[in-house]
């Protein structure tokens, strides 16, 4: 019978007034995936689909290391939706074969008084048909030590959402605008020339 783990993690980001609106930012996904994973850990398969090689997790004695395929789209508003197509558990076809994992989640920028602040929650889900001696653990402690191992997957990537997201926001309005400079500056030399 399968076990279900479930977590939830909410990230709320005040962003710093930058000459180009976070929006702008966030209508390219795979910027908001390379700030999230490792760039070393991730493929991108389509436009909008990635996957993500999860760093290795122990639950319990076991250590697997779960491979990820999501999709990640934008909006024309700016948000961004998170949304897991498929699982592989390389090494352990047993739990291959019997896990599920379900994750979505969503990123928004939002408007205040204060200035604009990103709002997002992700929900991770985990079914998993758990082989013996695992299955003869008490319910409880199987629940609680996965539901407390999904809350650190989700809690790390928060931590990194809230270190490398900004980051790489103020990164992409400096090459922006100095793109827009020289543009600008090219299209003056012809006319500097013809002086």
């Amino acid at each position: 019978m399968a076990t279900r783990f479930t977590a939830s993690q909410s990230v709320e980001i005040a962003v710093p007034e930058q000459p180009i609106h976070i929006q702008h930012y966030l209508r390219q996904p795979q910027r908001l995936v390379k700030a999230l994973a490792d760039n070393t850990r991730t493929q991108q398969l389509s436009e909008e689909v990635f996957r993500l090689k999860m760093r290795p997790l122990s639950f319990m004695s076991l250590s697997i290391q779960p491979t990820v395929d999501m999709r990640v789209w934008a909006e024309l508003n700016g948000i961004i939706y998170l949304r897991s197509l498929g699982c592989e558990i390389l090494g352990f076809e047993y739990i291959n074969q019997r896990f599920a994992l379900n994750l979505k989640g969503h990123l928004s920028p939002k408007e205040f008084s204060t200035g604009t602040r990103l709002q997002g929650r992700a929900d991770l889900e985990v079914l998993v048909d758990l082989p013996p001696p695992f299955s003869f653990t008490p319910k409880p402690i199987l629940e609680a030590t996965g539901n407390g191992l999904l809350k650190s997957v989700l809690l790390s990537v928060k931590q990194r959402l809230l270190n490398q997201l900004l980051a790489d926001y103020r990164y992409w309005v400096i090459s922006q605008t100095k793109d827009r400079e020289l543009d600008s500056d090219t299209t003056e030399l012809p006319i500097l020339n013809a002086e």
